[in-house]
């Protein structure tokens, strides 16, 4: 029997037409002759909308009329054969953070990409960076809080800020991606400033200490041993990578493999493979990381549903590793198949 490849995409998330631009590639690239692929769109509600089975290629005409469909279904309609796995193709809150990784460990179906652990913290940068010291993972120094915190004491958590950090700061949505809601601010003003507009994104704000640094990534892909890529590196056009230079310029240059010494290369792998580990990653991720002029290595963030289309980072860093696009596709659900019989060996019961 054929195994049908559910690919959801969309999303309830500020993050939602970046899961548009990534599902259009993957089903663009998905092995139609190896797979019955069964595209879901879940709309900015959180509706679940289920499209026919894929025929030849999607263009954006295409994507409009899932976006358009007015009858919603059950997520259950995910479990009608035996031989299913779902992908989800969502950045973001509600896709990315484990909510959806839940859902599908409850109906009992393999998955492609991280679990609820590895999702939830990986996409809160609080949480994160905390497990990310357990580890003993050099970083960027960095201060967090919550909502509440900032309308009950601003000018306390400014000063806190100030006492910890140094300017410039980066002002983050603890759960957002894709540079949503980030700023830089280089003195108070521009920081009370940043930390109004993250707010409307997330109730956790993380500020993060600037650093004059090289942005390099590297791509990991495995459950229990996992594999690296070769190092790319970002040199944005902007002062900083946001999510204009990301999906909208289209003129950051992605550097792929980066210029770096073998033992740079090396220390970068060790490093992502322990913060794979350490979340318990499965699947995929992309690892990023700073490089600074005295060749310190301080690890950024994980990204556990990287940007997936054939130009971003994450497929050309395998691309240029051996592996392309519509292999790379295939390699990942057979991961989340091996991941989900690995979990048939656990047992529920006493009896």
């Amino acid at each position: 029997m054929r195994t049908k490849i559910h690919l959801l995409f969309g999303g309830k998330s500020a993050e939602h037409n970046v899961s548009l631009q990534t599902a259009k590639a993957v089903m663009n690239a998905v092995d139609q002759s190896k797979y019955d692929v069964q595209p879901i769109y879940i709309d900015g509600k959180g509706l679940w909308h289920k499209g026919a089975l894929l025929e030849g290629k999607v263009d954006d005409a295409k994507l409009l009329e899932y976006k358009q469909a007015d009858e919603s279904v059950s997520p259950l309609t995910l479990t009608e054969t035996e031989n299913e796995v779902v992908f989800p193709l969502l950045h973001g809150p509600n896709g990315e953070d484990g909510t959806v990784q839940g859902l599908l460990e409850l109906l009992n179906l393999p998955y492609v990409g991280n679990g609820v652990l590895a999702s939830s913290a990986g996409m809160d940068k609080i949480a994160m960076k905390a497990i990310f010291a357990q580890a003993g993972l050099a970083q960027v120094h960095y201060v967090g809080f919550i909502r509440k915190e900032w309308e009950d004491n601003k000018e306390n958590v400014v000063k806190n800020i100030e006492q910890t950090l140094n300017y410039p700061v980066f002002v983050k949505p603890a759960n957002l991606g894709s540079s949503v809601g980030i700023n830089k601010a280089t003195n108070r003003e521009k920081l009370i400033e940043a930390i109004t507009e993250a707010l409307q994104f997330d109730r956790r704000i993380i500020v993060e200490e600037g650093v004059t640094a090289r942005e390099i990534e590297i791509g990991v892909i495995g459950n229990e041993e996992p594999e690296c890529s070769v190092v790319g590196e970002i040199v944005p056009k902007t002062e900083f990578y946001d999510y204009q230079s990301k999906y909208e310029d289209g003129d950051t240059a992605l550097i792929i493999p980066a210029d770096v010494s073998d033992d740079i290369y090396n220390s970068v792998r060790e490093m992502a493979v322990k913060a794979y580990k350490a979340l318990d990653c499965s699947g995929l991720a992309r690892m990023d990381f700073f490089l600074t002029e005295n060749n310190e290595i301080l690890i950024n963030e994980v990204n556990t549903m990287p940007g997936f289309t054939p130009v971003s980072m994450f497929p050309l860093l395998w691309e240029n590793s051996g592996l392309d696009y519509p292999s790379l596709i295939n390699k990942l659900v057979e991961l989340a198949i091996e991941r989900h019989e690995e979990k048939t060996k656990i047992r529920y019961t006493f009896d």
